[in-house]
């Protein structure tokens, strides 16, 4: 399959104004646009500019609404719940962050729930927003039903996705990021682009059955990873953002690229935590550098370069990208569309 190779910068400016066409303001553009062309930098394709089509359609649509601002509705200090009232999921989470960590500052840590959200990008972006501050940051989000019961045949709650970044005294924060399905529905769709395969394992059929077909697999469920496990994860993950917010729960979040029109309605948790204060206001930053140093020099296995901690990947992909963002060249045909639909400039 063809790539092109574009310009971060450019990217990121070219989103940004197309955001602004819509209605946005430059800061809440331009957080949008972060968030979409980093995922592409550091090789998260499934959550980068492959999905401004999609949040274009919903701003039409009605269902994102570019004016709106999250808002506090219950306020206990170093718990808040909020609502998005359906702007951006970048808008509502870049609101939630900054409170949780002016909370996490006072309280020692705190909670921040959003409900009535839209889909916030890669959850990395927000928990690396907290650790960059020296604390121990935590971002999750519940997705429309994807995922069945083990032995089910049906889907009952989402992969709901989880961060959790560790502030480093060197600077390199270690980050787990992921999905509680054994892979992303962004990976299956871009598979889909691509008119590639999936392994089996990642998902099913309508009926059920494994499949490698991405096409049949957006049409079906996706698998947990672990099975039992990473349903249950999903669950916990569900009722944490779900019922904490009082926002969507399973079949009340509604399909991403289903019915523009209708608001996503998924629901977000922040946790921050002010670990800078602990062991005599030295944070933990030796202690997370030490542990990653000790799984970065491991034995490796034959045939293996590299033994990565968890964020390393990321950060050697974008080092590697020098601001440069690999697209396919489908991609970049639709984005070529969109902006001229748009009347907005895609010049590159």
């Amino acid at each position: 399959m063809s790539t092109e190779t574009i310009s971060a910068s450019a990217l990121r400016a070219f989103v940004k104004a197309l955001f602004v066409k819509q209605g946005a303001t430059d800061a809440d553009a331009l957080v949008i646009a972060d968030s979409l062309v980093g995922a592409d930098l550091e090789g998260v394709s499934s959550h980068g500019v492959m999905l401004l089509p999609m949040y274009v359609d919903r701003v039409k649509a009605g269902s994102m609404r570019l004016s709106a601002s999250a808002e506090i509705v219950d306020d206990l200090g170093g718990l808040v719940v909020m609502t998005a009232n359906h702007a951006p999921g970048q808008v509502s989470a870049q609101a939630a962050v900054g409170i949780a960590i002016e909370r996490a500052r006072v309280h020692g840590m705190a909670t921040v729930t959003v409900r009535e959200a839209g889909h916030f990008g890669a959850g990395a972006y927000w928990a690396r927003q907290m650790a960059a501050q020296g604390m121990v940051g935590m971002a999750f989000s519940n997705t429309r039903p994807l995922m069945p019961a083990p032995g089910g045949a049906k889907p009952l709650v989402g992969n709901n996705p989880l961060c959790m970044a560790f502030p480093s005294q060197q600077g390199l924060p270690v980050i787990v990021d992921m999905a509680m399905s054994a892979s992303a529905m962004g990976k299956i769709r871009m598979a889909d682009i691509k008119g590639e395969s999936i392994p089996l394992g990642w998902a099913t059929d309508a009926s059920g059955k494994d499949t490698q077909s991405p096409a049949e697999a957006i049409k079906g469920m996706l698998l947990p990873a672990a099975g039992p496990k990473g349903f249950g994860l999903a669950v916990a993950i569900e009722l944490l953002c779900g019922a904490l917010s009082g926002g969507g729960i399973a079949s009340q979040v509604k399909p991403l690229f289903g019915d523009p029109a209708e608001p996503y309605n998924c629901a977000h948790t922040f946790i921050a935590i002010d670990a800078s204060r602990l062991n005599g206001g030295r944070g933990i930053g030796q202690q997370v550098d030490n542990l990653a140093n000790v799984i970065r020099h491991s034995e490796k296995a034959p045939g293996i370069e590299r033994v990565y901690a968890p964020g390393d990947l990321e950060r050697s992909r974008r080092a590697q990208h020098n601001d440069q963002c690999c697209l396919s060249a489908d991609l970049v045909t639709r984005l070529r569309e969109l902006a001229q639909a748009n009347d907005v400039a895609f010049v590159f």
